[in-house]
């Protein structure tokens, strides 16, 4: 999967050239980047952002969650008014999630296709982070959620 190309070098700029760009600019082009990649690969296995979410979440704890409460939880991370509810059918119809008393669980076929899923998300992940220090990384979340705050945002970590 080759969604973008990682360029292994950048551009040097001085610290003023840097400190007067648009973050709107970059966040925006970060999320697309990211996110379209992820999508990509989540294609690759025929799923969407939110057949991921659900699979994971169902993994994690198997039979706690029902439809009603899980696409709650889910909906704050939406950007694409999704139908939940067909996504759990897709699900349901591939046989990798079932529901005994109303509880989601996946099926050996769904826990599987999750780890395939889960492995081309990790190679995404990779990827982006080439070159990236851990502290940077964490400087640079910081960075954006400190921003969001102080826009009024949730700047919170997903639950």
């Amino acid at each position: 999967m080759n969604f973008y190309r990682p360029v292994m070098t950048i551009t040097e700029y001085s610290r003023d050239q840097l400190a007067s760009q648009p973050i709107g600019y970059w966040s925006g082009i970060a999320n697309e980047i990211t996110v379209g990649s992820i999508r990509a690969a989540l294609a690759e296995e025929e799923l969407t952002q939110p057949h991921w979410w659900i699979l994971n979440h169902v993994a994690g704890a198997p039979e706690q969650w029902n439809r009603d409460a899980l696409t709650a939880k889910l909906s704050r991370f939406d950007r694409q008014d999704t139908d939940f509810e067909a996504v759990y059918a897709d699900l349901h119809a591939r046989g990798w999630i079932v529901e005994p008393q109303g509880r989601l669980a996946l099926t050996d076929a769904g826990e599987a296709g999750r780890r395939r899923a889960a492995a081309r998300n990790r190679k995404v992940h990779e990827r982006m982070h080439e070159g990236v220090a851990t502290d940077d990384f964490v400087t640079a979340l910081n960075v954006l959620r400190r921003m969001i705050a102080n826009l009024g945002g949730d700047s919170d970590l997903p639950q």
